[in-house]
């Protein structure tokens, strides 16, 4: 469905995506996991043909995207960053007055914007006002109306940033049944909770590059451990205890500003022999790694930073 190779964007002097390859396979959720500025929204405006790449190839739905940008478009549907919904409108007139770009009959844009007012859950809201309606239901909204023209291709920029948890879940639940049904989703985010309930597939950028690609599970066993003890001490005694720590056995450990990560098989031996060299931390936590503990691994950095 997509395929770069070489991939280039630059804003004067400033390289925004730096030659980057990744190909996304039909009915497939594939993301670019990274902090803000990494490129991941550059990308997404060359896939969506708004942002012409400044140099490598890239080819979607088998198209140019600088000759067939209006075709390819026609068939994408995308979700941007920040909702541009027309908030003087009801939520049904912002899906029939979005139909009409794409040049659908009335009647078929009524048949579909019933459906999916349906879909994401909006029906009993279909005659209200948008600027009263809650940053949630305003995102399922934007995925409603990105769905109007039945496009083969999702993109979402950031899909679920600043809802809160339910609202958050309620739009990973009408995204996984669009997987489902057989929509390719391509999306970008920097939670990492998110990437591995949605993504199939994803690579993780950093500084405009690619630093790893693979399965959220591929990603977390090659890069980290089955377990992360999560130490905290007193601020006065942070430094003390890291050095300490390092004669703990663990594949490798963080010190960070405000906690120590040990990473290893069995966090819950880790923690004895952390109490047998006398340390006592204010609180311990054994969990499971996660993309962020790749990330860290990667780069050195955590996704927020």
């Amino acid at each position: 469905m997509i395929r770069a190779r070489g991939l280039v964007k630059r804003f004067g002097d400033f390289t925004a995506v730096d030659a980057i390859d990744f190909e996304v396979y039909r009915g497939e959720a594939f993301g670019f996991l990274g902090p803000n500025g990494a490129g991941k929204s550059s990308t997404m405006r060359m896939i969506g043909c708004v942002s012409s790449p400044s140099g490598g190839e890239l080819s979607i739905l088998g198209l140019d995207p600088v000759a067939d940008g209006p075709v390819i478009r026609a068939r994408l549907g995308v979700v941007p960053q920040e909702d541009t919904l027309d908030l003087e409108l009801t939520v049904r007139e912002n899906l029939l007055v979005y139909g009409r770009y794409f040049g659908l009959s009335r009647e078929v844009i009524r048949e579909r914007t019933a459906h999916l007012l349906d879909f994401v859950q909006l029906s009993d809201r279909a005659e209200d006002q948008v600027e009263p309606l809650s940053g949630g239901m305003k995102r399922r909204l934007t995925i409603a109306r990105s769905l109007i023209n039945e496009p083969e291709i999702m993109l979402l920029d950031e899909p679920t940033t600043g809802l809160d948890p339910q609202a958050r879940h309620a739009v990973w639940d009408r995204l996984f049944r669009l997987k489902q049904q057989g929509v390719t989703l391509v999306l970008t985010t920097h939670y990492m909770d998110e990437a591995e309930q949605l993504c199939d597939r994803l690579v993780v950028m950093d500084r405009a590059k690619i630093a790893a690609e693979g399965s959220p599970r591929e990603l977390i066993e090659r890069y980290s451990t089955p377990e992360v003890l999560e130490l905290r001490f007193e601020p006065d005694r942070h430094q003390v205890a890291a050095e300490k720590l390092a004669s703990v056995l663990a594949e490798r450990r963080e010190v960070l500003a405000d906690r120590i990560l040990l990473y290893v098989t069995d966090g819950d031996v880790a923690l004895a022999a952390v109490r047998a060299l006398g340390l006592e931390p204010l609180t311990s936590l054994v969990r499971r790694s996660t993309l962020e503990d790749v990330f860290l691994r990667l780069t050195g950095r955590r996704l927020e930073d």
